[in-house]
């Protein structure tokens, strides 16, 4: 399933948010620590939530 985010400002920063259901899916908190992986070549963002089994991905297609 494909869903569309916005990127919004934060402070000094950019974010994207995460969809309720999805949080709760993968019973993320607010605190878990967050590994992100980069892959410029494949345009891809991996954000990998420690302790749990399952990882979210972000894939960017370019224009």
């Amino acid at each position: 399933m494909t869903q569309i985010r916005k990127v919004i400002k934060t402070g000094n920063s950019l974010a994207i948010t995460i969809p309720s259901k999805s949080i709760k899916d993968f019973n993320i908190k607010e605190g878990d620590p967050v590994s992100i992986k980069i892959n410029h070549s494949k345009t891809t963002i991996t954000y990998l939530f420690s302790g749990h089994p399952r990882q979210l991905s972000l894939i960017s297609q370019q224009k």
